[in-house]
């Protein structure tokens, strides 16, 4: 049971870390610039109604359990510094957490939160438009993020 618990993690970490790679990927190449083309009352109340729908989909579970498995992954590697794969795991672990986990708590939620609190497309324009370049930049920064750990757990079985 044991010899299938560390694949079996990077496997699933590696595919969580590629789904959530492609939703943020997506939101950065096309969906922000899309919602920043309309009026932004419309754009404001579009993405609102995205956070709200997101949290209420698959999304959430996996992105729980996707964190959760990175740090596991950091840990087990740090522990078995030695073996083969060990770094990779703990790169891995520790770039999806910090680029991932810790930008959305620490960057995007609070911006979601500013956004809500200026009502659906009833605040201020420049909310919007401060909301459309800091939470997109950000995103750049989870979808990085999301692709270099997801990079790293496909070297760390390689390794294996």
């Amino acid at each position: 049971m044991r010899t299938f618990l560390v694949p079996g993690l990077l496997w699933f970490s590696a595919i969580g870390c590629g789904l959530m790679a492609g939703l943020y990927y997506a939101f950065s190449t096309f969906i922000m610039t899309a919602l920043g083309r309309i009026a932004p009352a419309s754009g404001m109340a579009a993405m609102h109604a995205i956070n709200v729908d997101i949290l209420r989909s698959s999304f959430l579970p996996l992105f729980l359990a996707t964190t959760m498995a990175a740090g596991l992954l950091a840990v087990v590697g740090a522990l078995r510094w030695g073996e083969p794969g060990a770094l990779a795991m703990v790169a891995g672990g520790t770039i999806y957490l910090l680029g991932m986990f810790g930008v959305t708590m620490f960057c995007n939620v609070p911006l979601n939160d500013a956004l809500v609190a200026a009502g659906d497309g009833t605040g201020p324009v420049e909310i919007w438009a401060r909301y459309l370049k800091e939470w997109t930049m950000w995103n750049h920064v989870r979808t990085l993020s999301s692709i270099a750990a997801f990079a790293l757990y496909i070297a760390a079985l390689v390794q294996r």
